[in-house]
């Protein structure tokens, strides 16, 4: 997809304890960083998705990663997580990834993760807050996050 299809982005440096000996980012490190950049998603949303009052009603599992490893990272590298939310069911959505060279327009990594809103208390899913719900909608249509 697009870049600009992207409305967030979030800016990493790949450090040397995430790549291998050959100064390359570990294939495992990708998801991390995309965890990284997914929790400043919803950050930007106002929605802090470690806070444990937040995660009352809204606590994130993934279900499904799915992962396109397109050019190496490098170390010492900075790059950009592009992140966008493509669609919100009762109990899931899928937010989909890209990573790029800090001045690239050609994906080097991309990611399409599904998670369920889970009750660690039940252990099972529960459908996503309608708060949550508008906040991700409002922002991918293109308003403005509340902060």
């Amino acid at each position: 997809m697009p870049k600009q299809d992207f409305r967030f982005a979030h800016k990493l440096r790949a450090r040397w304890s995430e790549c291998d000996a050959q100064g390359i980012l570990l294939n495992a490190q990708y998801i991390n960083l995309i965890e990284v950049a997914h929790a400043e998603y919803f950050r930007n949303l106002g929605i802090l998705i470690f806070d444990a009052e937040s995660r009352r009603d809204f606590d994130l599992a993934t279900v499904q990663a799915n992962l396109q490893y397109l050019a190496p990272v490098r170390v010492d590298e900075i790059i950009e997580i592009r992140i966008r939310v493509s669609d919100v069911g009762n109990r899931s959505l899928t937010l989909n990834a890209e990573i790029y060279a800090e001045r690239g327009e050609q994906p080097i990594h991309r990611a399409e993760l599904v998670y369920v809103n889970y009750d660690a208390a039940a252990g099972r899913s529960r459908p996503i807050p309608d708060r949550a719900r508008r906040l991700i909608a409002d922002f991918e249509r293109g308003y403005d996050a509340p902060n």
